[in-house]
């Protein structure tokens, strides 16, 4: 109690300053918004609990408190909570599933807490402490939980405030509630209707909250390869269509799950992150309904559900199916889904990986500049060198009007002839000191020989 009147002491004094005739601007210029210290919890709880009009006990799910400070005082404070399991206005605003509303729930908050603390009476103090705090309040969710925050929201008593703060930082107002509650997973009619207000933290909080799979912005971990949400699945050309040319060399008797359905899953789980088996498994299992069906994959006739292929099935399948068929598949689809404007030419020996013999595999690619994703490779057999690769590797992959990168190894004339002639593209090699009368040409080069 004595810390509660030690605050009230405080704000009487700022509110003093403020009617003597401190300018308001200048004082707000003070203000911090921050999330309270451990230490600070319990004059947090007690000061809540004693001056907002509905108490206060905890806060739901995962929560941030936090406090804002004017010249070091504390005048207001707010808590942040998990966002409510349904209502119907936002829901529709955002245009989620319901599926999808319960797997992505968390990347919502809401501000269940918002007090200024008697008798501060400071015009704009109430929406400046807003803003401050939606600034910060995505980072710190992220910081204490590993995820990002996209939509707050908020339910004002109408028969009691106006909202206007939650109006003046910027919050759109959605309609009313219908007066239930939700009390230890049941629901009950109160009958006092609130105002729904939200306020987007990301510019594209409803489409990334409705986009059919989880966007790289929301993933977490590995960053995905590509955007899901972005590609060709089940058009002509699309993914699916393309892995139909694969041909299935299981029989027939006993097959569950198509090899095409099977694959697709298996080629989104790996552009989404996945590794290993056991983590394209677990990212099958994710999968709503919806893209399971848009998938191919297995309907249950008796359950109605559809049904992902297990981590067995899809190991089993990715073992047994025609790996040079399959990568060069895949490379031509994954080449469709964007336009570069650059390839890389690369080669890497690969870490822990050995073919029949035990001697330790190099790999030579053509990357994408920009999303980093291979769209051809071939194995370097140990007894040659990259050189004899370079036009096999890009045989097959449309490079008209591109740059091709690479190395100095090859800065090679037949390599150029090829690129210009052959391919209709432009290339960029390095020059290094092994080919000495060519990089003595490029040392003596003047700004007028680049002239028009």
């Amino acid at each position: 109690m004595d810390e509660i009147k030690e605050d009230l002491d405080m704000a009487k004094d700022i509110y003093g300053d403020v009617r003597s005739g401190m300018p308001v601007q200048m004082e707000l210029q003070s203000l911090i918004v921050r999330p309270i210290e451990p230490e600070e919890e319990h004059r947090w709880n007690q000061l809540m609990n004693e001056h907002h009009y509905l108490g206060f006990r905890q806060l739901v799910g995962e929560s941030i408190k936090y406090v804002a400070e004017l010249n070091g005082q504390w005048v207001a404070l707010l808590g942040w909570g998990t966002a409510a399991f349904k209502c119907g206005s936002r829901d529709e605003w955002i245009g989620w599933s319901k599926e999808q509303q319960w797997r992505r729930l968390l990347f919502l908050t809401n501000n269940s807490r918002f007090l200024i603390l008697p008798p501060v009476r400071i015009p704009n103090l109430a929406s400046k402490v807003l803003s401050l705090n939606l600034k910060r309040l995505s980072a710190d969710w992220m910081a204490v939980f590993g995820h990002t925050i996209l939509l707050a929201e908020t339910f004002v008593e109408h028969s009691r405030f106006a909202g206007t703060c939650y109006r003046a930082a910027g919050w759109i107002q959605l309609g009313q509630t219908r007066g239930f509650g939700r009390n230890a997973g049941k629901y009950y009619h109160h009958g006092l209707s609130k105002t729904i207000y939200v306020y987007p933290l990301h510019r594209s909080a409803r489409q990334l909250l409705s986009a059919p799979f989880l966007t790289p912005e929301l993933s977490g971990g590995r960053k995905p390869m590509v955007n899901l949400n972005k590609v060709n699945l089940g058009n002509s050309n699309g993914l699916l269509a393309q892995l139909d040319r694969l041909k299935d060399p299981r029989k027939r008797r006993g097959i569950r799950h198509s090899a095409t359905s099977t694959l697709a899953v298996a080629v989104c789980a790996v552009l989404s992150g996945a590794r290993n088996f056991l983590a394209i498994g677990e990212w099958a299992n994710d999968l709503p309904q919806d893209l399971l069906r848009r998938l191919g994959c297995r309907f249950h006739p008796e359950k109605r559900v559809f049904l992902p292929p297990s981590e067995p099935t899809i190991r089993r399948q990715l073992q047994s199916v025609d790996a040079n068929e399959f990568d060069l598949i895949i490379n031509e689809w994954l080449a469709q889904q964007s336009d570069p404007d650059a390839v890389a030419v690369d080669g890497k020996t690969l870490r822990g990986a050995r073919d029949g013999d035990g001697k330790k595999m190099h790999l030579m690619s053509a990357i994408l500049h920009k999303e980093g994703v291979v769209i051809a490779q071939k194995t370097v057999d140990r007894k040659t060198n990259e050189i004899p690769m370079f036009q096999p590797l890009l045989d097959p992959v449309d490079l008209k009007g591109k740059v091709v990168t690479a190395d100095a190894m090859h800065t090679q004339v037949e390599h150029a002839t090829y690129l210009k002639e052959k391919k209709e593209a432009d290339y960029f090699f390095i020059v290094k000191g092994n080919q000495g009368t060519l990089l003595k040409s490029i040392e003596e080069l003047e700004d007028e020989d680049f002239s028009p």
